[in-house]
């Protein structure tokens, strides 16, 4: 496993509501691996793996970020929408 060090200034945690820096760098796994989902940088269950928790729970945590669990293109909405009418 390769670890990634960033320097914070000292009581950020407490500036964004954090107890302890742990809890501050859960936070920051987490996002990066929200981030990297969004962009397509990584599938859900490698995101997943890196924010520290299985793929069910990564998937139900992405709308506390406004990130979608699934991006639908406006074509597959419509086949959708088509087929549910039909």
């Amino acid at each position: 496993m390769t670890t990634l060090e960033i320097s914070v200034p000292d009581h950020l945690e407490f500036s964004l509501g954090l107890r302890t820096r742990q809890e501050l760098s859960d936070e920051a796994r987490i996002l990066l691996a929200v981030k990297l989902f969004e962009l397509e940088r990584l599938s859900s269950g490698r995101a997943a793996e890196l924010a520290g928790m299985d793929r069910e729970t990564f998937l139900l945590t992405l709308p506390r970020y406004g990130v979608p669990a699934v991006k639908w293109s406006d074509e597959e909405i419509q086949a959708e929408a088509d087929a549910v009418l039909k």
